[in-house]
Order: structure tokens, then C-alpha cells, then sequence
């Protein structure tokens, strides 16, 4: 769990920096399979990812990927030759379908976190590889993540772990300071009533605008983690750099929150299992 200073830390920003979460060869295990994993996935679609709402598309590959391992692409051109170099991430479902991330996903040490941070009954809900190639990631713009995984009461915890170094000059993360207190989350990201696209709607009819200015860089070594709170504002810029940024993302819930049928992400070939169940946990632990 995170000691009485860290957890202060936390609850006054809302993002907190772990250092040392995995060792080096862990990194580089994840790193390794994903290399293995891209020799084989598909990528003769066009799903692009975007938390821009105004370009957000959505379409049944992206809809469908709750509990599957797909790819998703930046919003920039290339050479047909050189598509997997826009790759932007792989999701949503590596925790549980690849070996290599689970054993990495499903640690004692993130479970007691989670717990810490309120959970009754921790639950991976979705997972990216995030590459945020040399000269070719995007920008990403302000937002929470209780938008997109959003809960009642709301529960969303990210987690961000870097496998390699960054800093600002390879798009590091930026984290808006305490803001998670006093904004709550003014939309949420969901299907639309038929089901076959996404919409965004507002939750809180009176919206005050964030002050961007108050940004921090969250620069961080290879192997540390980044907590972040599910109303807490981050982005990160477009990654101009001949460095890559490789990081592996996880997003947690409590499963004893009530989850939305019409909230993205659905898995309906492969039931959620929480992080009790899953390591073997005991229900009274």
C-alpha cells in the first residue's frame, strides 16, 4: 500500500508518481510480447483513436474490443508499407488474454491500492499498450478518465506505467493539481441509443473551464507508475522526438459500483473477472 505521504500526496493532486513499480526486466518482458503480439494482429482496418470529441470515431471493431486484443490507429497519414508505425495503441483486453500482461496486471501490491483508494472489489476493466511512436503520436487532449469508464458512485482508477524514460521532450503525461476536489466530471462517454456509435453527454449542466495553466509535467523512469484519479484532468502532447514512449495503461473500477449497459466498454465474450477472483483471493482478505 502507499505510505502515509504518498497517499497525502494523492489526495491533494489526484496523480501520484511510484517510482520503481516493476523492475526492468518486466518492462521489457511487456515489450517483448507486444513486438510478438503486432507480428500477428490485424491491421487492415481504419479505427482511429482520439480523445478529441469532435474527431472521435467509433465503429464495431472499437465497439467490440472490451474484452479482445485489437489495434487502433493515430489520426495521421503514412505509407500503406508503414501502417504499423501509426499503430497508437493495442487493447482493451491484455490483461486477461495475454500471459505476459496478466502476470504483470494482476499484483498484490496494485490490489492493495486499489483497495486503498476505496475499492470493495477491484476490477480491471480495460487495459492499452500505448506507443506514442517518434514523430508520429499525438496529441491527446485534456480529459478524465470517469468520462470514458465512468461509474456510480464513480470509481475509475488509472494506472500508468512507463517502460521506458520520459520526459517532456518525448510527450510525457501532464497532471492538472487538484483539480479532482473541485471539478467533478461534466460528461460521459457512452453508446448511442442504437447502439452502433458513441456520443458524449453532459452530466452537470454548468461546466467551469479548467485552468491548463496549473499543468505539471509527469516525467518518470522506466518501470515507474503513475496513479491517477478518475476526475483528474491529464493530456499529453504530440511526441515530436526521434524517442519513442512506450507505456502500458490500466484502468480499474470497483466492481461493486454500478456500471452502465450503455457505458463503451462491454465485454460480452469474456465475463469480468475481479482481481480477488482472478488471484485466487479469498472474499474475506
Amino acid at each position: 500500500m502507499l505510505n502515509t505521504e504518498q497517499w497525502a500526496s494523492f489526495e491533494k493532486d489526484g496523480f501520484l508518481i511510484v517510482p520503481n513499480y516493476l523492475k526492468e526486466e518486466e518492462a521489457d518482458d511487456l515489450r517483448e510480447r507486444m513486438t510478438e503480439i503486432l507480428e500477428e494482429i490485424e491491421v487492415d482496418h481504419q479505427s482511429v483513436f482520439t480523445t478529441n470529441q469532435q474527431t472521435r470515431t467509433s465503429d464495431s471493431y472499437f465497439l467490440e474490443s472490451g474484452d479482445k486484443v485489437r489495434c487502433f490507429f493515430e489520426a495521421v497519414e503514412v505509407e500503406e508499407t508503414d501502417k504499423k508505425l501509426k499503430i497508437n495503441k493495442v487493447g482493451h483486453a491484455l490483461h486477461d488474454l495475454e500471459e505476459v500482461f496478466q502476470k504483470i496486471s494482476y499484483k498484490q501490491e496494485l490490489y492493495e491500492i486499489a483497495c486503498q483508494f476505496g475499492h470493495q472489489d477491484p476490477a480491471i476493466i480495460q487495459s492499452q499498450y500505448i506507443f506514442k511512436s517518434p514523430k508520429v503520436g499525438g496529441n491527446v487532449a485534456p480529459h478524465t478518465d470517469s468520462t470514458f469508464l465512468y461509474t456510480e458512485p464513480l470509481s475509475c482508477l488509472g494506472v500508468w506505467i512507463a517502460l521506458e524514460d520520459v520526459d517532456q521532450e518525448n510527450a510525457c503525461l501532464w497532471g492538472l493539481p487538484k483539480v479532482h476536489k473541485t471539478h467533478p466530471i461534466y460528461q460521459r462517454f457512452h453508446r448511442n441509443e442504437t447502439n452502433d456509435g458513441t456520443a458524449f453527454s453532459d452530466v452537470l449542466e454548468q461546466k467551469t473551464k479548467w485552468n491548463l495553466n496549473d499543468l505539471r509535467p509527469l516525467e518518470v523512469k522506466k518501470g515507474d507508475m503513475i496513479l491517477l484519479h478518475g476526475s483528474n484532468v491529464h493530456l499529453s502532447y504530440a511526441n515530436h522526438s526521434e524517442r519513442s514512449r512506450h507505456a502500458y495503461v490500466l484502468h480499474l473500477i470497483d466492481n461493486q459500483a454500478h456500471y452502465p449497459q450503455d457505458n463503451w466498454l462491454q465485454r460480452t465474450d469474456l465475463p469480468l473477472q475481479t482481481m480477488r477472483e482472478v488471484m485466487g483471493m479469498t472474499k474475506n482478505i
